[in-house]
C-alpha cells in the first residue's frame, strides 16, 4: 500500500481572508470602541444606582414623615369642621387669594 501523506492545514500566520479581516485597522478599532462603550455603561449604571439610592433614602428619611405629618394635619382640620357643624357654630371658610 502506498502511503498518503496528510496535509495539515495553515494555521500559523498565514494569509487566510479571516486572518486577514481580523487583524485589520477596522476590526481593532471596532473591538476598542465596543471595549470603552461599555466600560463607559457600566460606569454609569453604578453611578445611577448609587444616586437612585441616596434619592431614595433621603426621601425616606426627610420626605415621608413630613407627608405623614401634613397628611395628619388635614385630617385634623376636617374633624375640627365636623365637630363645629355637629355642634352648631358656623363654618368659616377661608378665602383663598387670587
Amino acid at each position: 500500500m502506498a502511503s498518503r501523506k496528510r496535509v495539515k492545514p495553515n494555521r500559523g500566520g498565514g494569509g487566510g481572508v479571516l486572518a486577514t479581516v481580523s487583524n485589520s485597522t477596522v476590526v481593532k478599532k471596532g473591538k476598542q470602541v465596543a471595549n470603552d462603550s461599555v466600560y463607559v455603561a457600566t460606569r454609569l449604571m453604578k453611578s445611577t444606582g448609587k444616586a437612585a439610592w441616596i434619592a431614595a433614602t433621603t426621601f425616606l428619611v426627610l420626605g415621608l414623615p413630613l407627608l405623614i405629618a401634613m397628611d395628619r394635619e388635614q385630617q385634623l382640620n376636617e374633624l375640627d369642621l365636623q365637630h363645629q357643624s355637629l355642634l352648631g357654630t358656623p363654618t368659616t371658610t377661608i378665602a383663598q387669594p387670587r
